[in-house]
């Protein structure tokens, strides 16, 4: 089996100019955990969730609690927070060796690309779904 045949093609994407307060309101939107960054139809970064969270201003150590939090991500850009050296995959990559990149790697999804475009991504919840499509399959 291999990522193509498992792989999100759906993609929402940021490009690294976009402001990290935008990334994070696209990550809630779709209620995803990973964001390609995407400039002139080339993967260049990701962007997850933690990322975001790591550079969120707290309440408590901002000094001006009026201020809404979400307004100093606006002066962030995505690039200066995204992952740059992205691990990726191809379409014909086996669905087990992307699972073994995933938990050598301890992260939670890759970007598929072909050449250098981005084609499709594959998250840990991707391979789950087929490691219960598996196990069930075997005990019926």
């Amino acid at each position: 089996m291999q990522v193509a045949g498992r792989m999100k093609t759906d993609l929402v994407q940021v490009s690294p100019s976009d402001s990290v307060r935008a990334a994070w309101a696209l990550l809630r939107e779709h209620r995803i955990r990973h964001l390609p960054v995407v400039e002139d139809d080339k993967l260049v970064g990701i962007i997850t969730d933690r990322d975001v969270r790591l550079v969120f201003p707290s309440a408590l150590t901002s000094g001006q609690r009026e201020q809404d939090p979400h307004d100093a991500l606006e002066k962030v850009m995505v690039r200066e927070i995204m992952t740059k050296q992205v691990i990726t995959v191809a379409p014909d990559t086996s669905i087990a060796d992307a699972a073994r990149i995933i938990l050598e790697r301890r992260i939670g999804g890759l970007p598929v690309v072909q050449g250098s475009r981005l084609v499709g991504i594959i998250t840990k919840t991707d391979i789950l779904a087929v490691y219960v499509e598996v196990v069930e399959g075997w005990s019926q």
